[in-house]
């Protein structure tokens, strides 16, 4: 795969675009397959790009971002085995099973978790129902 920064000559915009070879840039571009993200042209070229060459101050950054993700993923992996434990999984009824304990006053039950859209979440929260999203990673030991 090779990164190529393009250029539109009717908007003079440039943008980022990956391509599986050189050639292949060049098939697409002739074939008119390629348009600008802005203005919807077909006149695009390529630009000048340095390579991506790592110095050592960005590599130090870049394990620095590397254990601060390791760490984010453990204290994840932490809330969720919490959640686990703790809660019951009603997965995909997650918002059946909400509305049911909200409207019927089961207030002494266990906790619930499972899977719902950003949208169905919303219509929750909107009905007064008290609701949180969470990252959900999996938990993978190799």
């Amino acid at each position: 795969m090779i990164k190529y920064k393009l250029k539109c000559k009717n908007c003079e915009k440039s943008f980022d675009s990956w391509f599986s070879s050189s050639r292949e840039f060049e098939k697409l571009r002739k074939k008119k397959f390629l348009n600008c993200h802005f203005c919807n042209s077909k006149e695009i070229v390529k630009t000048l790009m340095a390579p991506n060459i790592l110095g050592a101050k960005q590599k130090i950054e870049k394990k620095i971002t590397s254990k601060k993700n390791i760490e984010i993923k453990k204290k994840i992996l932490e809330f969720q085995n919490f959640i686990k434990k703790n809660f019951e999984n009603v997965g995909d009824d997650f918002v059946y099973k909400a509305r049911s304990l909200h409207y019927n006053n089961k207030k002494n039950l266990k906790g619930i978790y499972g899977n719902a859209s950003k949208k169905q979440i919303r219509e929750l929260q909107e009905e007064g129902i008290e609701t949180q999203m969470f990252p959900w990673i999996e938990d993978k030991k190799n």
